[in-house]
């Protein structure tokens, strides 16, 4: 049920209107106040939806009873009541938040069309707020998930790093083994930055058919190749005022390279078939597990196109060298687990979390997790080296 608060010195105006909103709208709920200063301990004592306030009154006028309302409800509409010769002052009040004013003598269908609109807007006002306050919960949740734990120097270093790139446009090149957690750091670098309320989209250039490349990446046009049925954006456009990742760009073609250097150079991409240019802003971080320096000695990656990506250059760290983050991280994926799926949270014993940290991770990070909640799914709790020894297969 909507509340309406009629705020009017005559009570031949307050009577009127209340009238008329409850013959026309049963479901409203009616506080009459027949002043401004009355008009502000309703709106303390109830909750309103709306404020049906004339602008002449004693005391406290309804211009001031606006200015006041504003500052603790600002979202609270107000629809002004005036006289013809109060027109001017009706619309300095639209200025300062007002929604809407109705002359007198009262129009019937202008009275319901306007307490219907700005009850709408209000409504909207509370879902984009609850909405922000869903995104904010989701970003501090996303915030953890995609934290980079640990308290050894190598990653005290990487996260220092991330603090002091992510401001910036620069792009970055992140290089580690498979596994020690380079889309985190892609992660991060999103999270921390300015684009972070815009799309973070990954590619991984490994997964993709190198005849599909170029098409995953740029989009194409109907027609274009067989099985290109409709126009479809690629990447580049999805990730427009964002961050595009690129995983494994080690594994890109020379032929998609030059496109991407292109992209780099020129800020703008051409879709599959098409010679219309599409402008984009994206924020380009790379991601390889192999060394791109004898990629180029080979003759598998172009050198330009290296120089482009790694203007700053972040190197994660395989697990072996940074043991001392192993009993870190199992606490913290017991409890990511138990909040992504539900699994009960069960303690390690302290020779459990040294005979984790003294196995060899050949998946390195990756790898670690998966162990966990093989554990936290399988053995007794608290979780003892025999379980190790009993559901983890030696290194």
């Amino acid at each position: 049920m909507n509340t309406i608060l009629i705020v009017d010195d005559l009570e031949a105006n307050r009577k009127v209107l209340s009238r008329i909103l409850k013959e026309r709208e049963t479901s409203y709920r009616i506080i009459l106040a027949n002043d401004g200063s009355q008009g502000l301990k309703k709106i303390k004592e109830n909750t309103i939806d709306t404020v049906l306030c004339d602008i002449k009154m004693p005391v406290i006028d309804g211009v001031e009873l606006l200015k006041r309302t504003r500052k603790s409800h600002p979202n609270l509409p107000f629809i002004m009541l005036t006289a013809h010769g109060d027109v001017d002052t009706a619309v300095d009040c639209m200025k300062m938040g007002a929604y809407d004013f109705l002359t007198k003598p009262f129009d019937l269908n202008k009275i319901l069309t306007s307490v219907k609109n700005a009850l709408k807007s209000k409504s909207l006002e509370t879902e984009n707020k609850q909405l922000k306050g869903t995104i904010k919960e989701l970003n501090k949740v996303m915030a953890k998930k995609y934290d980079i734990v640990g308290e050894s120097p190598s990653i005290i270093e990487v996260n220092t790093l991330i603090q002091k790139v992510s401001k910036t446009t620069a792009r970055v090149l992140i290089t580690g083994e498979s596994g020690a957690g380079k889309e985190l750091v892609a992660r991060q670098l999103h999270i921390l930055s300015h684009r972070k309320v815009k799309k973070f989209v990954e590619v991984n250039c490994a997964a993709i058919p190198t005849e599909l490349i170029e098409s995953e990446l740029f989009g194409h046009i109907k027609g274009a190749f067989t099985g290109a049925h409709t126009d479809r954006s690629g990447k580049f456009e999805d990730a427009n005022h964002g961050t595009l990742f690129l995983d494994e760009i080690a594994d890109m073609s020379l032929a998609a390279q030059s496109k991407v250097l292109r992209a780099l150079e020129e800020k703008k991409v051409f879709r599959v078939g098409s010679q219309k240019e599409i402008k984009v802003d994206v924020r380009v971080i790379a991601a390889t597990n192999k060394n791109l320096k004898k990629e180029i000695q080979d003759g598998r990656f172009r050198e330009d196109l290296y120089h482009r990506l790694a203007i700053i250059e972040i190197h994660v760290p395989p697990l072996r060298e940074r043991k001392q983050d192993i009993p870190i991280l199992i606490d913290h994926f017991v409890k990511l687990l138990q909040r992504e799926s539900g699994l009960e949270i069960k303690e390690f014993s302290q020779s459990a979390k040294e005979a984790m940290s003294e196995r060899y991770w050949t998946g390195n990070v990756r790898e670690l997790k998966n162990v966990v909640e093989r554990l936290l799914i399988l053995a007794n709790n608290p979780i003892t080296v025999d379980d190790i020894k009993t559901y983890v297969p030696k290194a």
